[in-house]
Formats: structure tokens, sequence, C-alpha cells
């Protein structure tokens, strides 16, 4: 993981004429995340999410990082954010449920995810993750780190 260092003075500007200046600070980047970054246990046996990178801020902060999960147990859980979360490798069964129940006659809507696959997930959301082969998912979250 590190950072560029560059000039961090940015004008701001409206209507393209500079009205102040400010610091930025330089980005972040982590190599090969995809593969060298291992998200820690949370849930189960088989349930792994950690946080990459996440803003410091207190108002509308938000987190990006990898979600994997193994065969095994399923996963239900309610979000109390915005995510947005894709597929990056396997295979997953994401349901939208009614309650967090579990029980089959609350799906509201069922997926069988593929890498590529793109989901928003709204606050309030109940979602039960599946999978049989095992699957690797990006997420970005409006929450603090390690707010899941």
């Amino acid at each position: 993981m590190g950072s560029i260092d560059t000039d961090t003075s940015a004008p701001i500007s409206i209507d393209g004429k500079p009205t102040a200046t400010t610091t930025v600070p330089p980005f972040s980047y982590y190599a090969n995340a995809q593969s060298e970054f291992k998200p820690p246990l949370i849930a189960n046996s088989n349930a792994f999410l950690g946080d990459v990178f996440s803003s410091d801020r207190t108002t509308n902060p938000i987190s990006a990082g990898f979600y994997r999960l193994a065969p095994g147990p399923e996963l239900i859980y309610t979000y109390t954010y915005d995510e947005m979360k894709i597929l990056l490798e396997g295979d997953m069964q994401i349901s939208q449920l009614k309650d967090a129940s579990g029980e089959e006659d609350v799906v509201k809507e069922e997926v069988e995810a593929k890498k590529g696959d793109t989901f928003f997930f709204p606050k309030g959301a109940v979602v039960r993750f599946r999978t049989r082969e095992g699957g690797l998912a990006w997420y970005c979250g409006q929450r603090a780190r390690d707010g899941a």
C-alpha cells in the first residue's frame, strides 16, 4: 500500500474562475490488492470482509475493500448504509429478502451473480449471500472504516 506524493495545492473554481486554494492529500494505492489483500473473517467460518481504504471524513464517510465468501453457510446481512459491489471472481447467489428470517418465502429478488456483475444495496436492504465455488467481490460503502 502506498501513496503518490505530488503537489497537493489545487485551485477550487466556480465557472472556471479560481476562487480559493486548498490542500488535497495524495491519492493512495495498494498494488495487486485483488490477490494480495487478505480480508479478515467476519462471520461463520467462510465470510471475509476488509476495508482497503476509507476516507477520514466524519460526514458522509466512504470505505472500500474486498468481500470473500467461501463455500459453506449463507450470510444474511442487513445494510445500515448504501453500498455498491462488483463480483470479481467466482460465483454468488445474491437474494434480497423481505426480512432477516432467511426463509425462502421471503425472497424478493434473486440473482445468480457472475464475474463483472454489479450491485447497489440501499440502506435497509436485507441481503442473503450464498456460493457454490466461492467468490470475491469489491465493494464501496458509505460508512466509516470497519463499520460493516
